[in-house]
C-alpha cells in the first residue's frame, strides 16, 4: 500500500519580493508529481520547544517517490535557483501515516477513557 508523503520545509527568507517570485513557479511543479501545497505559513505559531521563526511549508505527495521526483527534477532545481541567494532552507521528506493505522490506534486509545 502507497502512503502519501510529505516534503516540510523551513525557510528562512532574506528577500521577500525575489522569494516571491520563486514562490510563483513552485506549484506548478509541485502539482506535476501530484502534489500539493497543504501548508504555507510566514509566521508559524510555536507551542512547544525552541522558538520557530522560519516560514514553515508542507507539501503532499501521493507517494515518497513523487516527493523526491519532484525535489530532484530539473523543472524544480531551476526553480530553486530562484530562491538560493535569498533564501536559506532545510527540506525533509516524511512518509505519511496510513489511515487505517490512524482509526486502529485510535479505537484503541479511546478504550482508555475512564
Amino acid at each position: 500500500m502507497n502512503t502519501s508523503a510529505y516534503i516540510v520545509a523551513r525557510v528562512s527568507v532574506t528577500d521577500q519580493t525575489v522569494y516571491s517570485e520563486y514562490m510563483k513557479h513552485t506549484p506548478r511543479v509541485v502539482g506535476k508529481f501530484g502534489g500539493r501545497f497543504i501548508a504555507r505559513s510566514p509566521d508559524p505559531v510555536t507551542l512547544e520547544g525552541e522558538i520557530e521563526e522560519r516560514r514553515i511549508v508542507i507539501i503532499e505527495f501521493p507517494s515518497m517517490d513523487e516527493a523526491k521526483a519532484f525535489y530532484q527534477s530539473e523543472e524544480y532545481t531551476e526553480i530553486m535557483k530562484l530562491r538560493q541567494d535569498v533564501a536559506s532552507a532545510q527540506f525533509v521528506a516524511v512518509e505519511g501515516f496510513p489511515a487505517e493505522d490512524w482509526d486502529r490506534i485510535l479505537k484503541e486509545s479511546r478504550k482508555l477513557e475512564k
